[in-house]
């Protein structure tokens, strides 16, 4: 019994370093996380000053690969003072309360020529699955990486109330960033 450990435990540690890990990121300068939206049948885009994403990606080592991002939603800017102060209130992110939506993946999987990243938003504390989006291009030792996904903006509450008219302000808000990445 005990050489039959020994010999499970042998197997283990030398197998261990062939266990798959993808590659882990950082997030450099020059990184955008923006949004778009449209109110009374106008389009219009936004961004986030202050998030934070921790990338480990592999197109190989999909198993191992996770995004996790939490976003500031006080620093939700779209050039409009009108929006821009009604944003952080009740009606919209209420950020008194809920101050950061956070995303996290949960699998990764291919989709005809593109790679969908499905995980978990929570917003407004409202959990929901959201899928998008991801075009990885390695780029030396670091990489870009480009997610594009829409989120249904009434399912996390945001802009209920008499905001929830979707004649006003659109059902979806499309997301996007494009992150430049350096290898850790």
């Amino acid at each position: 019994m005990i050489i039959r450990i020994a010999s499970f435990a042998l197997v283990l540690a030398l197998a261990a370093p062939c266990i798959a890990t993808a590659a882990d990121y950082t997030v450099q300068s020059g990184s955008t996380l923006g949004f778009t939206s449209n109110f009374q049948g106008s389009s219009f885009d936004g961004r986030f000053d202050k998030w934070t994403a921790a990338i480990s990606y592999d197109t190989a080592k999909l198993a191992s690969s996770k995004f996790d991002v939490t976003v500031d939603l006080s620093t939700a800017k779209t050039g409009d003072n009108d929006r821009d102060s009604a944003l952080p209130g009740q009606d919209f992110f209420n950020v008194a309360k809920y101050p950061q939506a956070h995303f996290v993946t949960t699998a990764f999987h291919q989709q005809g020529s593109q790679m969908i990243a499905d995980g978990t938003l929570t917003l407004r504390g409202v959990t929901k699955p959201v899928s998008l989006n991801v075009v990885f291009k390695p780029q030396g030792s670091g990489a870009t990486l480009d997610v594009t996904g829409t989120v249904k903006r009434l399912d996390f509450g945001v802009g209920g109330g008499q905001y929830a008219d979707t004649s006003v302000i659109g059902p979806d808000v499309k997301v996007t960033a494009h992150l430049v990445l350096s290898a850790k």
